[in-house]
């Protein structure tokens, strides 16, 4: 019989103790952060009622809550400036994960006061900065190495997100997923896991209801799935759309030779117009849409372009919050355009593109995938999944979080000319076959 190795043995110990100390560590900080998250969630739906209650006037709040949002952040915290995830992987890729603790209570602040008037942000922003804010604030107390502090970030953002969603397995993939483009970190994805899972736990103990959509999912078939990829490539120019345009209205704003407080009158005055001329159904994080969606309602063919405008405009009047939600109400709304014109089911379609957009927008395919099963149910996995894929990889390098790390391109067809910038791909170029050249044979000298 042949003896185990003495340090193979060691090995599996140092394994199994580590495995052990993480699912302790995970479970608490899950267990902490999603009590933090379940409660700013509470506060934030409370305040929302409160002002929807007021006469139509409220809108005029709109200039006031961006002000409140600015003076805010930078009375309580500048960290805490912008949508949040992409302060949060920039923290983790360059600052050791190190996120001051005043973060967190600035980021609730701010979030109210955009979105209670109604500012056109996410909440799984802010709640993804203060999962991480809270964690990092653990791991310095507990005096961790920067390894093992980045780690649990992740597990806050995990957390964090799965509280905000309703879906714990997503989430987690969406955490250790969203840090790099072409790569995944591993190492991490089972703590992440497991602080999800302990994360969904505590918000439903706490109150914390999650919509079901009612979503009819059609058997596979052929032609089911041909129309799916169809709605795939359109989902990538609906994609390319809303981060171009984010990009580029933000970039406007900021080149504007004039205070922050003066543009947030301006994206007030943007806001208070759209809802003029168009309704506030535009306004807010988007999920009355969403249910609309998902019920079978289409919604107006113009609604996921004005939708990137107006999150865009928000943010660079300082407003604060995330750009996820908004997303998954324009990629609904797309789907609602493609099913309308098309005649099909604007429920299915609309969930495809509820998933599809964020795959795109920020390069997380696999993490919009579980995010559609555990919504939707698993006999969307098929069309999710390729749908997801094929979004992913026709919007290109492209993403509304600049701090993603490219690891490699999406295709072996293309190549980086500057490793540090993104939009350098280019063709690359054919390798030539060495053809083998005759050899020519010296005539023997008589």
């Amino acid at each position: 019989m042949k003896m185990i190795p003495i340090q193979e043995i060691k090995n599996e110990e140092i394994i199994l103790m580590n495995v052990l100390k993480w699912l302790f560590l995970s479970v608490i900080a899950g267990a902490l952060t999603g009590g933090l998250i379940a409660g700013f969630l509470i506060l934030l739906q409370a305040c929302i009622r409160y002002v929807s209650g007021l006469p139509d006037w409220r809108y005029a709040l709109i200039p006031a809550g961006l002000l409140a949002s600015i003076y805010s952040i930078r009375l309580i915290s500048p960290s805490a400036e912008g949508h949040g995830t992409d302060k949060v992987i920039s923290a983790i890729h360059y600052r050791a994960a190190r996120i001051p603790f005043l973060v967190v209570p600035a980021k609730i602040l701010s979030t109210i006061f955009t979105l209670a008037p109604g500012g056109v942000v996410g909440t799984e922003g802010p709640s993804v900065q203060i999962g991480a804010g809270f964690t990092s604030a653990l791991a310095v107390w507990l005096k961790f190495s920067e390894k093992e502090r980045k780690k649990l970030v992740i597990c806050g953002v995990s957390a964090a997100l799965s509280a905000v969603l309703g879906a714990p397995i997503g989430g987690a993939i969406f955490g250790v997923e969203v840090l790099f483009v072409g790569d995944f970190f591993y190492p991490v994805l089972l703590p992440a896991v497991i602080s999800s899972i302990s994360s969904y736990f505590v918000c439903v103990a706490m109150g914390v209801s999650y919509a079901v959509p009612a979503v009819a999912i059609p058997p596979l078939s052929l032609t089911v799935f041909s129309w799916c990829v169809l709605a795939a490539v359109f989902f990538s120019f609906v994609c390319i759309y809303h981060v171009e345009t984010v990009h580029f209205i933000c970039g406007w704003f900021q080149k504007m030779k004039i205070s922050l407080p003066v543009k947030s009158f301006i994206a007030s005055g943007i806001l208070l117009c759209t809802a003029a001329v168009w309704g506030n159904r535009l306004l807010g994080m988007g999920e009355e849409g969403l249910m609309l969606v998902f019920s079978g309602q289409e919604q107006p063919w113009y609604a996921f372009l004005l939708k990137s405008v107006l999150l865009a405009v928000t943010l660079s009047g300082g407003g604060s919050g995330g750009v996820l939600t908004p997303t998954f109400y324009i990629g609904a709304a797309a789907g609602s355009l493609f099913a309308g014109v098309f005649g099909l089911d604007v429920g299915f379609f609309g969930a495809l593109g509820f998933v599809a957009c964020v795959a795109g927008a920020v390069n997380t395919p696999l993490a919009a995938t579980f995010m559609a099963v555990e919504m939707f149910g698993h006999q969307i996995a098929p069309y999710a999944g390729a749908v997801c894929i094929i979004c992913y990889m026709l919007t290109g390098l492209r993403s509304l979080y600049p701090t993603q790390i490219l690891v490699q391109p999406k295709s072996d067809a293309f190549v980086l000319a500057d490793p540090k910038d993104r939009r350098s791909w280019k063709v690359r170029p054919r390798a030539v076959p060495h053809k083998k050249l005759p050899i020519r044979r010296r005539k023997k000298e008589a």
